[in-house]
């Protein structure tokens, strides 16, 4: 596999840090939040130190904390301007590279 980009490094510590900041505002622990999110104490542990997991573990976690619709928002596409003016063209099912099979 090949190395973690920094961008990506440090987006990770990023939201560790946020989810950390978010389960504390909640007043819960870490094995509160394990509990209510489905994941093992640890596994919360890796992810508030910004050391990765997978999407579904952060999404349980980010549910837990009250804050899906949040992430889940940030990344819809008709929130930003290109997604909008995008929206209007006809977008493809499908997107496949000219000449790659």
């Amino acid at each position: 596999m090949a190395q973690t980009p920094i961008a990506v490094a440090r987006a990770m510590a990023e939201v560790g840090e946020s989810l950390r900041t978010w389960r504390r505002l909640r007043e819960l622990t870490v094995a509160e939040t394990a509990d209510r999110a489905g994941v093992g104490v640890s596994t919360l542990q890796r992810l508030e130190r910004g050391q990765g997991g997978t999407v579904e573990t952060l999404l349980r976690v980010v549910r837990a904390l009250g804050v899906l619709d949040q992430l889940t928002g940030a990344l819809d596409p008709l929130s930003t301007d290109v997604g909008r003016l995008r929206a209007a063209e006809a977008l493809p099912t499908r997107v496949r590279r000219r000449g790659v099979r």
